[in-house]
């Protein structure tokens, strides 16, 4: 489980934790710029520092259906050789603990591990599994 810590944030009225050291920063999103798709996860494209980069939408990843768009705000994280964009509704604080097995009567998807915080059970995902599950689908 990450040593370094999660970087907590909300994503369509769920509370959800990224390894801090996948994170690159917390940005404010610019515009997106529609792909063909047929994910509703994958929003399109965005602009950061020069680059090109896909974005896609951390609420409808986790519901497995397009639920809107977020809050305005996107983290850029690096996954392997690959930067995208998670957009979400806000990044909330960063946590500084070890995370917790996933309870065995609890589906999480893409949970690595959890936090327990005072709302209840957070999932701490695994990025790696979701650029797993996109590197074939039509990401530029």
């Amino acid at each position: 489980m990450n040593s370094e810590g999660w970087l907590l944030v909300r994503a369509g009225g769920r509370r959800v934790g990224l390894a801090l050291d996948q994170v690159i920063e917390v940005l404010d999103l610019g515009p997106v710029y529609p792909v063909p798709s047929l994910e509703p996860a994958i929003r399109g494209v965005t602009a950061s520092r020069g680059r090109i980069v896909p974005l896609l939408h951390l609420a409808s990843l986790l519901e497995g259906r397009a639920v809107g768009s977020g809050g305005g705000t996107a983290v850029m994280v690096q996954l392997g050789g690959q930067r995208l964009c998670l957009e979400v509704d806000d990044a909330e604080e960063v946590l500084r603990e070890p995370g917790l097995p996933v309870p065995r009567d609890i589906s999480l998807p893409f949970a690595v591990a959890v936090a327990r915080q005072a709302d209840g059970i957070v999932p701490l995902l695994d990025l790696s599994a979701i650029s797993a599950r996109f590197s074939e689908a039509a990401i530029p």
